[in-house]
């Protein structure tokens, strides 16, 4: 039987890296949300920014934002490890394989340079 090759199973592959990449930034602009929502309703109580919840919001959400950085970063070593075990046929020729993975390490610097924003802001 002969050897067929498709270059859809790249780009099967190339859908998955985006499909975690959306889910790592959901997770961080959740995280985002969730410490910043804390800070509104302070303004809204007229209370002391000190408080307990403060603190609470303040966790979860740096957690929520440093999960989502190692979202983009296990994507993208799954990716690169997935194209590498592709055969080169599999691969278009002129396709920028190296971008998708760019954008998610990227990405989830910002996310760590978010992450530390957020606590040295809050304290």
């Amino acid at each position: 039987m002969p050897e067929t090759h498709d270059p859809r199973i790249f780009f099967a592959g190339v859908q998955t890296l985006l499909a975690w990449q959306r889910c790592g930034l959901a997770l961080m602009a959740f995280g985002f949300v969730i410490e910043r929502f804390n800070l509104f309703l302070t303004l809204l109580r007229l209370a002391p920014e000190s408080s307990p919840n403060h603190l609470f919001s303040l966790i979860v959400g740096v957690v929520l934002v440093l999960l989502g950085a190692a979202v983009e970063i296990a994507s993208t070593w799954a990716f690169r490890r997935y194209v590498r075990e592709l055969p080169l046929q599999d691969v278009p020729s002129g396709s920028w394989v190296w971008l998708g993975s760019t954008i998610n390490l990227v990405v989830a610097g910002i996310g760590i340079m978010l992450a530390a924003f957020l606590v040295l802001s809050g304290f």
